[in-house]
Formats: C-alpha cells, structure tokens, sequence
C-alpha cells in the first residue's frame, strides 16, 4: 500500500476514534450531570419535608413522604441509567457500522488500484512482446526454427491479452445486467475444446481430462468457456510445471460436476471464502510474483451463479486445490 494511502487511513482512524470518545465521555459528563441534579432535588425535597413535619410528632406521615422522595430519586435514576445505556448501546453499533464501512470502502479503493496496477502491467506485456517478435522477424532473416519459436510466442501473448480482456468486458457487462440465452449445449465438448486449446498454448503442460460423453447443460456458451478457461488459466499459475492439471466431468442424476484439479501450494482454509470476491488476490501486492487482476475467480463464481451453479474450492490430495462447479437441475 502506498505511503500516502497509509497516512490517510491513520489519519482518518485518528480522527474517527477522537470523535468516538469525545461522544462517549459527552454521554457520560450528561448522565453525571443528570444525577447531579436528581439528587440536589432529592435533597431539597428531604429538607422541605423536615421544615413542614416533624418526624417525632407524624412519624407515619414523615416516612410516607420521605418514601415517597426516595422512590422518586431511584426511579429518576433509573430512567437516566436506562436511557443512557440505550445511547450508549446505539453509539456503538453506529460506530462499528461506520467503522466498517468506511474500512470496506478503504479496501475495495485499494483492490481498485492494484486492479489498475496489475491491468496496466498484464496489458502492456504481451503488447510489448508481440511487437518486439514482429519487429524482430521484420529485421532479420531467422532460422526456421526460432521464426517459429517466436510466432508461438506472439501467439501466445495475444491469446493472454484476448483473455485479459475478455475478463474486463464480461465483467463489466454481467455486472449491467448482461441478458445472455441459456440453450442447450454439449459441456463435454466445450470441455474438450478448451483442454485442446490449452495443450496448444502450453505444449510443456499436462492436461489430463476424464470427460464423461454427451454432457448437456442449459447456458451460454461462451460464459461458460470463460468460466473454464479461467479455472484452466488458475491452475496454470500456480501449479508446477512438472505436474498434471485435471479436468473432470460427469453427471450423477440430474446434477453435472465440472472440477479442475491442481497440484500446487494449495489455498489456506480463511483465505477459500474471499477469493471470490471481485478484485480479491491473496498474499500481498507488493511481493507477489504471479500475474493476474483479481477478476477470473469473481467472474467464475458470477457466471456459475448465473447458470444456477455453485462453486466450491476443496483441497486436493496429496497437495493442491480442485475447484468444482455444481449444475443443479
């Protein structure tokens, strides 16, 4: 996080507590103030009741009246304690409303701008590197062999720029209200398409793909392909290279599971529940060495949800995670 970031979230936080106790001690400085006064009233009304009777002559009377006076002061107290523990328990809740609203807003402005830091960064790399292939073969004469060495690896590059923005457009269009047809379509070979493309992408990869035939959904296919390549793209990044990614498919009743398996370091349990969240990476941004922009897992869990699916993320055996998607009926 940025030096002045910090010194506004301190400042803000220093601000916010100073007004937090001068609330606080202004409730209290009330209620003594308060008591204050119920008790020279419960004085005065005692030293009235001496001057008009005397005890020794009513005694039945005086000790009716000075009840009377004693029951009055409790039952002032009473309301003043009361009504101010109810200020007090309103204060605190208002508070921890603010308190966490404001440091919500604080986080996602700064997911934002790691967004717009890692955005720019993913951008301008394969642009960069396609440019410096093509101006590279445009100079030189090259050997077959690296020619084609580097129109795999402009391939490459532009198919991780198609892929980065289609995540930014379907992102910003599901979240307008995008209106996409569900029709029948054949999730086995979607499945298989994808796995292929990706064998094509990564020639050093293993992808392992256990597909059960003629698996057919109701959805929007390219959704759906988004959804797969992103968990395809996870498991790519933080897996081994050496190790196997596993895609599986099958159908059970009427329920379809789609899960992608890898064998890489694994997600902390606290950590499995906000990775959904839009703009949410793990680890800390300022030594992070894998790429991406926070959007692939958010766009997954929104597009399964779309589809009346849920997506869970399990550990996998030995080491590794497997991220399943559930089609309900």
């Amino acid at each position: 996080m940025p030096d002045n970031s910090r010194k506004q979230i301190r400042r803000a936080t220093f601000i916010y507590w100073l007004m937090l106790t001068y609330i606080v001690a202004a409730l209290a400085w009330w209620f003594i103030s308060l008591e204050k006064q119920n008790h020279s009233l419960a004085d005065f009304r005692l030293k009235q009741l001496n001057a008009t009777i005397d005890s020794t002559i009513s005694p039945s009377l005086y000790h009716k009246e000075f009840v009377q006076i004693t029951a009055a002061e409790k039952r002032v107290t009473v309301m003043h304690l009361s009504e101010g523990l109810f200020f007090l328990a309103l204060i605190i809740f208002a508070a921890a409303f603010v308190f966490r609203s404001v440091r919500r807003q604080f986080r996602l402005q700064q997911q934002q701008q790691n967004f717009m830091m890692a955005v720019t960064h993913e951008l301008k790399t394969p642009i960069a590197v396609a440019r410096l292939n093509l101006e590279t073969m445009q100079k030189y004469t090259l050997e077959p062999e690296k020619q084609k060495r580097l129109i795999r690896t402009t391939l490459e590059e532009t198919s991780r720029l198609n892929f980065l923005t289609n995540n930014i457009l379907i992102s910003s269009q599901l979240e307008g209200g995008y209106s996409f047809a569900k029709e029948e379509l054949d999730l086995s070979d979607l499945l298989k398409d994808c796995l292929q493309d990706f064998r094509n992408r990564f020639p050093d990869r293993t992808f392992n793909g256990e597909v059960e035939a003629d698996v057919d959904v109701k959805g929007d296919a390219m959704l759906l392909q988004i959804l797969i390549n992103n968990l395809l793209e996870n498991a790519v990044k933080y897996s081994p290279k050496e190790s196997a990614i596993i895609a599986t498919l099958a159908r059970s009743g009427g329920i379809v599971q789609l899960s992608i398996a890898d064998q890489g370091p694994g997600i902390p349990d606290e950590e499995k529940k906000r990775i959904f969240r839009k703009f949410y990476r793990i680890g800390n941004e300022a030594t992070r060495k894998t790429q991406g922009t926070g959007l692939g897992l958010y766009l997954c869990s929104k597009i399964a949800h779309d589809h009346n699916a849920d997506i869970s993320v399990t550990n996998n055996n030995p080491h590794g995670t497997n991220f399943a998607v559930t089609f309900n009926p």
